[in-house]
């Protein structure tokens, strides 16, 4: 009896101590709201922006009050944050520059681009902004090359090589553990398959891969030749030697760098350019400072800017691949769609998207919302580092489609992947199987943890084959329909091909080359809109729901697993779950290394 009370008064005491946390924990959350309102006002004379170029960034700052206390991952600036403060200090008379801290950045060049671009509006204000990293990789200088004034540690590093994609094929491996993939696509340049299939690229896959990665390459050398005043043969040049290896001080001889100098030296170099005394301190402001600095007031009519990041999914699955911690759901993009169709609040509607594809079935049902909501308002597409397969399905419905130059797109083309493991089953584990049917195709989908039982007949391949082309013949006709050409002048330019949104350009896959503020202008002209603002969606999280979910701990497992396998995670997480991926996909192969 004693030991009863004993857990009793244990369970009551620990249910105590939890409502105690939760209570302490919202009073900091209330407290931390009160305090960033009181925040929000002017910034101080002669601040400076301070821009962090590190690691990932998303679409979407992932927010958290706690983040100091769970880890970086619970507090990821995004990219949103980050063009709304360059825009807020450019128009901030009392903010006088920004100065660029690079670090081991590994983002999208469409992204990149996007943030660079920003940059440039900043400078045609007349302010300034001054670059300095111990270690610039690739992508971080190509922003940072924009900047007046780039330093470099003396013992430090600036990465200019190139850029590569990666395919990675896993058929032989696969077949040494008794399973072997059943493909079905459409397509000759839809190239996902190949992974399962061969063990080297195909032919028209190297020809759409070689096009963009060169059209990627030429537009990162000749915005670093126009910025540092050199040419794009001495970028070139640069990038064999891999300038990682090249002595500190021909970086400077060259222009790629204008001096080396440690961290407090540039500090220097800050407070001469604001005017200070030695023995001044620097009014910095982070881009996280910058969200309570007052900008634009919220006047005229509301744009929602709707975020769509990640892999297609028709439902939630934990270890599906993401970009980011972010994927578009099926079920809840349609959800979130029908209340901007219903509410009389928002004139217009700028998709954000910035995703590889996915599931060809959420693909339809998100296109079909979009097709509803432009019935009742213009849509705008913005397309970020990619738009391709489904993330092309999902946009080419939309009023008016915008692009980055880099950003990889198209890839018009349905494929479906089916594990087969009789071999590993019967073989190799002595299992057996039997059973009856009423009908000829009765068994087929049998499975052991998504494995197939048994391989396709001929029969079942051939029904298997129509139910692809059915579906591929449904993307090419709404991507006809959205585009207002025929089926057959799609056909030319789909088959699967993956390209740059300056090419799609010429061939009307998109309408316009430009960022985020292009499309939400657009919307602003097709809803006759003189006065407005923006208002992003879906809804965040709140930080309490993200703290208690089942699903944090995955979260931030999936963050760990990034940071060790770095540009090898998306392949790893595609080979990992290839069992619980949808059948029929409509999905972008490629993985480029941004270092």
């Amino acid at each position: 009896m004693k030991q009863f009370w004993k857990y009793v008064l244990a369970t009551i005491v620990g249910s105590l101590i939890m409502i105690i946390v939760v209570v302490a924990l919202g009073v900091i959350s209330i407290a931390g709201i009160v305090s960033a309102d009181e925040a929000a006002h002017s910034a101080k004379d002669n601040s400076v922006l301070v821009l962090t170029l590190n690691g990932a960034i998303g679409e979407r700052t992932q927010d958290n009050p706690l983040a100091s206390l769970l880890g970086d991952s619970f507090g990821q600036t995004g990219l949103n944050d980050i063009l709304s403060a360059i825009k807020k200090a450019a128009a901030n008379d009392k903010i006088k520059g920004i100065y660029i801290k690079a670090d081991m950045m590994s983002t999208g060049y469409g992204t990149l681009q996007e943030i660079r671009n920003a940059l440039i509006e900043f400078k045609s204000t007349g302010k300034w902004i001054i670059a300095y990293g111990d270690a610039y990789t690739q992508g971080a200088y190509y922003v940072a090359s924009v900047a007046d004034k780039v330093y470099l540690n003396p013992s430090g590093e600036l990465g200019l090589h190139g850029i590569a994609t990666q395919q990675m094929f896993v058929k032989d491996l696969y077949e040494k553990f008794g399973i072997r993939f059943q493909i079905i696509k459409v397509g000759k340049y839809k190239s996902a398959t190949e992974m399962y299939s061969e063990d080297r690229m195909s032919d028209a896959n190297r020809e759409q891969v070689t096009a963009f990665v060169e059209g990627i390459w030429d537009n990162i050398t000749s915005a670093i030749a126009a910025s540092r005043n050199i040419s794009k043969d001495s970028v070139n040049a640069f990038a064999d030697r891999f300038t990682e290896f090249i002595p500190q001080t021909e970086l400077v001889s060259t222009g790629l760098v204008d001096s080396l100098s440690y961290g407090d030296g540039v500090k220097e170099v800050l407070k001469q350019r604001l005017g200070l005394n030695e023995d001044d301190e620097i009014n910095q402001l982070s881009v996280a400072d910058m969200r309570t600095v007052k900008g634009e007031r919220k006047r005229g009519d509301k744009i929602a800017v709707y975020y769509a990041e990640g892999s297609i999914i028709d439902s939630e699955i934990e270890s599906m691949p993401s970009f980011g911690s972010s994927q578009i759901v099926g079920t809840k993009v349609c959800d979130d769609l029908d209340k901007l169709i219903t509410d009389d609040d928002v004139k217009a509607v700028v998709l954000r998207v910035n995703s590889p594809g996915g599931s060809a079935y959420a693909s339809e049902q998100i296109w079909h919302k979009l097709a509803r909501l432009k019935e009742k308002k213009p849509v705008v597409v913005s397309m970020g580092d990619y738009a391709a397969s489904g993330g092309y399905y999902i946009s080419c419905g939309a009023s008016w489609i915008v692009a980055q130059p880099t950003t990889l797109t198209g890839s018009v083309g349905i494929f479906g992947v089916i594990p087969e493991g009789s071999e590993l089953l019967t073989k190799k584990l002595s299992l057996h199987f039997d059973g009856v049917k009423t009908n000829r195709h009765a068994d087929l989908g049998a499975s052991v943890y998504s494995i197939a039982v048994r391989p396709l007949s001929a029969e079942e391949t051939d029904l298997m084959q129509s139910y692809i082309e059915r579906g591929y013949s449904l993307f090419r006709q709404r991507v006809a329909d959205g585009r207002k050409q025929t089926a057959e002048q799609i056909e030319a330019i789909a088959q699967g091909h993956v390209w740059l949104g300056q090419d799609a350009l010429g061939i009307k896959l998109v309408d316009q080359l430009g960022g985020l503020d292009d499309a939400i202008k657009k919307a602003a002209q097709l809803a006759k809109l003189d006065n407005y603002y923006t208002e992003d969606y879906p809804e965040e999280e709140s930080w309490y729901d993200m703290l208690f979910s089942s699903e944090s701990n995955n979260i931030r497992l999936e963050d760990r697993l990034k940071g060790v396998l770095g540009d090898w995670y998306l392949p790893f997480m595609c080979v990992k779950t290839a069992s619980e991926q949808a059948p029929v996909q409509a999905m972008m192969p490629y993985f480029i290394s941004f270092n």
